[in-house]
């Protein structure tokens, strides 16, 4: 049976990545399964599972070539205070 995420968690840039798998052995929770095309990014095989620590992205050589995508419900934005004291004074 296939897993099916709520959300996929990692993102690669084909264009950027160089394949070293470097994502893929550091990664604690083994997501990632080596990809059998050399040199294209491994494949996120477990999404469900992903811890969202960003050792993948930190690991990785190459700029942007991986992205952490976390669940909107662990998304922060934040709001200036300023701002909302405006509104209620309105």
């Amino acid at each position: 049976m296939r897993e099916m995420p709520a959300a996929n968690p990692i993102i690669f840039d084909s264009s950027k990545c160089i394949g070293c798998n470097r994502c893929m052995e550091i990664c604690q929770v083994d997501i990632f399964l080596p990809n059998p095309e050399k040199g294209k990014h491994p494949i996120v095989a477990y999404p469900g599972e992903c811890w969202y620590c960003g050792c993948c992205v930190m690991e990785c050589p190459v700029e942007d070539a991986i992205k952490l995508r976390h669940p909107l419900m662990n998304r922060v934005h934040w709001i200036d205070k300023k701002l909302l004291m405006k509104q209620d004074n309105e």
